[in-house]
């Protein structure tokens, strides 16, 4: 693992030439809150400006997508440096307080360095979230690490735009020997870009790669799976949920490529069964089931989740742990309280598959749902059975996925293990 220290500059190390887009701030347009925006809240570090706060004028809204204006509040006080795009409702993303900072290979090579300071100290291998967003100050981009490949998810229409910087500052820093774009999912939808899945350095992957986690073994996809191909940010809470799970019979539903179920495995579970809508993933939790501990039985049910776990309520089935980890179900503020109806019924759903004594582990990644209205819809869901539980742990992700402090919306995982009684 190669680290440069962050008062060494690209140039130094010799390998990069200047990037396009370094142009002085004299040259940046300007862009100004309105009266009534509270500019006090960007001066405390919230990272977005939204289309609604700004004057828009022709001019604002023919700034191109991903180029960088200067924000000023409504007296002409500068705000800082950031990045635009009139198409998203996000309109404005800070990258300075500075606003003669040049935006080039070397200003990600510190930012990148930065973030491979704090994970190289928490993990002894190369596997884990490299960049999370506005929490490393690289708003919008997703960077994962599988040892000497990266997926970078550009999520903002500037990273689009930098996107040549970046690789470069990623091969002086990490030294990759490939580099995947994966340019696809709800957040570009939401900027106006398109998708996209390539290679900006080496060759498409072309069968799984393995993981090792908390002793289990995993296979993520990075060149068709879902999101980067696995799920990092659930690391500590497998740990959690695996340690309640020596000797016992698990269902792990919304399983991906086996999350919770491989990790009860790695600790001795009596038996796991794994039910997803996705049969390529299901493949991959059976590869990382003969991988992990083979003496332990492990089944799949391909099917809807909800009418899966419908079916084994009418089957009279039960398990000593029980989990469900479902996608975003309220992503938005829009959807928050279908979202929340939604969490009520995986939560009904499954304590009624908890055997007396058991334990019952539910998730939300829906940053719209946030920690008491998810915690509700739970108690909810699970009141509605007549059952009574305690609530054991509260979890979110784990320290790869650092919480912006201005920003909620960093702190989205949010997982409960229940004690069924």
């Amino acid at each position: 693992m190669r680290i440069c220290s962050c008062r060494q500059t690209l140039a130094e190390l010799g390998q990069l030439q200047p990037q396009r887009g370094a142009e002085m701030h004299s040259d940046h347009p300007v862009i100004r809150l309105k009266p009534k925006t509270n500019a006090q809240r960007v001066r405390h570090g919230f990272p977005w400006v939204y289309d609604n706060e700004l004057v828009t004028d022709r001019r604002t809204k023919a700034l191109r997508p991903g180029s960088l204006a200067i924000l000023h509040d409504h007296a002409q006080n500068v705000l800082g440096l950031f990045a635009v795009n009139p198409n998203s409702k996000i309109f404005a993303r800070k990258l300075s307080d500075d606003v003669e900072t040049v935006i080039d290979a070397d200003w990600f090579a510190q930012k990148i360095t930065r973030a491979l300071a704090l994970r190289a100290q928490l993990y002894s291998q190369p596997y884990y979230r490299l960049v999370h967003a506005e929490a490393d100050h690289l708003p919008g981009l997703i960077v994962d690490r599988f040892a000497d490949l990266l997926v970078i998810q550009p999520n903002a229409a500037w990273v689009d735009d930098l996107l040549p910087a970046l690789v470069e500052a990623l091969k002086a820093v990490i030294a990759p020997t490939s580099i995947v774009v994966n340019g696809a999912g709800r957040a570009r939808v939401l900027e106006g870009l398109d998708e996209t899945r390539r290679m900006a350095l080496g060759d498409m992957p072309t069968d799984a790669i393995e993981v090792s986690m908390n002793g289990a073994v995993y296979f993520a996809d990075v060149a068709e799976g879902q999101k980067t191909g696995i799920f990092y940010d659930q690391r500590p809470n497998h740990n959690f949920v695996q340690n309640l799970s020596a000797g016992k019979t698990v269902l792990d539903v919304f399983s991906h490529v086996g999350g919770f179920g491989l990790a009860a495995m790695a600790h001795g579970a009596a038996s796991v069964t794994c039910v997803d809508g996705s049969q390529p993933a299901l493949d991959l939790a059976l590869r990382g089931a003969a991988a992990t501990n083979p003496a332990v039985p492990f089944d799949t049910i391909k099917d809807d989740a909800f009418d899966a776990m419908a079916g084994l309520v009418a089957d009279d089935k039960t398990f000593d742990v029980v989990v469900c980890d479902p996608p975003a179900f309220a992503p938005q503020k829009a959807s928050r309280e279908a979202g929340l109806r939604a969490y009520e019924r995986v939560a009904r759903l499954a304590s009624i598959l908890v055997a007396d004594g058991g334990y019952l582990t539910l998730c939300s990644c829906s940053h719209a749902a946030d920690m008491e209205r998810f915690r509700a819809a739970c108690i909810r869901g699970i009141g509605r059975t007549g059952r009574q539980a305690q609530l054991i742990f509260t979890g979110g992700a784990g320290p790869d996925h650092p919480h912006h402090m201005a920003l909620a919306e960093s702190s989205y995982l949010k997982t409960l293990v229940f004690r069924m009684q």
